[in-house]
This record gives C-alpha cells, structure tokens and sequence, in this order.
C-alpha cells in the first residue's frame, strides 16, 4: 500500500475513533488481549515441562502463566480492565520517575540538581495521563488522537 493512501486510512481511522472513542479501545483491548492469554498458555506449558529440570521454576511459570492467562481473557472479555491496567502502569512508571527526581535533587546526580527537577515534572504529567487513561473513554480518544497525527505526519513525510 502506497504511503499516502495508508495516511489517509489511518487519518479516516483516527476522525472515527475520535468521535467513537471505545471503537479504538476494544480491537486493541482483544488483540492484547489475545497475546497475553496465548503467552500464558505458554508459560504454563513450558512450567509444566520444566518441573522435571527445576520444581520452583516450573512452579513459577504455572502461576505466572495463570495470571497471564485470567489478565487476557479479562482484556478480551472486560476491554475496561485493559484501560485500568494501562493507566496503572502509566500511573506506577510516574511514580518511579517522581521518586528517581527525588533522589536526583538530594543527590545532585548527572550533575545537576535540574535533572532531578526534570524527572519530577515528566512524573507528575506521567501519573496525571495515567489517571486521565484509566477511564476507558479517554484512552480511546487519546488512540483517536495517536491515529489522526500518525497518519497527518506520514501524510507530509517525504519520500
């Protein structure tokens, strides 16, 4: 498919989703979805097969494997849950930057005390995207909006 054709798809597949947000949310929810399940599948298969070499290890990929697979399923089934846990993660990794500015400002490490600061303010708008895409709506218009620019930049890229 030629570059500006598939701009203008994905231009036409973001304008829909922005104005039906959980249109975006659900293909990506089930596909995600689909691939965690099928990696829990695998990790309680091969926990099953290796624990014969290692009982622990085998143990520990029984339970991740069943985690993984209840976490698709739930992806599939529920696509709200897959916002949830996205907004989680977002949410967590903005936790972590806040407390490495933190330790930055006190310490002054990379030598200065702005990179602190800096990891600071790139947290704060981490856990605030991460509150804003827990709510499923949301996510969605902001895969609407991921859409529409990606396809607007190819659309002006040169060749």
């Amino acid at each position: 498919m030629e570059r500006k054709t598939l701009a203008i798809v994905l231009i036409i597949l973001g304008l829909i989703v922005l104005a039906f947000p959980l249109l975006g949310l659900i293909p990506i929810a089930i596909l995600t979805g689909l691939g965690v399940a099928f990696m829990g599948i695998g990790l309680i298969l091969a926990g099953f097969s290796d624990r014969e070499v290692s009982s622990g290890l085998g143990l520990l990929e029984i339970v991740l494997g069943i985690i993984a697979l209840v976490l698709g399923l739930g992806f599939i089934l529920n696509p709200s849950l897959f916002s949830f846990v996205a907004g989680l993660l977002v949410a967590l990794a903005g936790l972590f930057l806040i407390i490495i500015g933190i330790v930055g400002v006190f310490t002054k490490t990379g030598g200065s005390r702005w990179n602190g600061v800096v990891a600071i303010i790139i947290g704060l708008i981490y856990l605030i995207f991460g509150y804003i895409i827990k709510d499923p709506f949301w996510l969605g218009v902001l895969i609407g909006l991921w859409l529409l620019l990606t396809g607007i930049i190819m659309f002006f890229q040169k060749d």
